[in-house]
């Protein structure tokens, strides 16, 4: 009974550091994952490097995540982006922010879970990362941005 309580452990131990190395970290400057060169490429315009500022916390206890505004003539982008401490917590948050968003058409083939609102914003979750993308530019050419930042993730 005891080596079977030790077995448990050890395995429970193994889940959580492989659970946690996993997690992506925030680089020093979570607006790389989406540079000015690539926004430019897909939206078909010549896009600034993106101004930065602190993305409010949807809830109480959450984490603060950073916004990224490109601008073109004509044109604008935004790239927000937040690091949840584990995937769990990443998934309840994206389904809990969801419901606001109704209703929510699927996207295929962008890490994993994603949808476009009623506005034509891309909400997307890869892992532990959650993030949104709105602009001018079609439901398409937002897909593909979003496809460029879960390579990265």
């Amino acid at each position: 009974m005891a080596d079977m309580r030790k077995v448990w452990w050890i395995a429970a131990a193994f889940l959580v550091t492989t659970s946690a190395a996993r997690a992506a970290t925030p680089p020093a400057d979570p607006c790389t994952l989406l540079s000015a060169a690539e926004v430019s490429r897909t939206m078909s315009g010549s896009y600034s490097p993106p101004q930065e500022s602190v993305a409010p916390r949807p809830f109480e206890n959450t984490v603060e995540g950073k916004d990224c505004h490109y601008r073109a003539m004509g044109g604008e982008l935004l790239f927000r982006i937040y690091f949840d401490p584990s995937a769990d917590e990443a998934a309840k948050l994206f389904a809990q922010l969801k419901m606001f968003y109704s209703p929510p058409q699927p996207v295929t083939g962008v890490g994993d879970e994603a949808y476009f609102d009623s506005r034509h914003g891309l909400h997307a979750r890869k892992g532990n990362v959650r993030y949104f993308l709105q602009g001018s530019g079609s439901d398409e050419r937002l897909k593909e941005l979003a496809q460029v930042v879960a390579k990265k993730l």
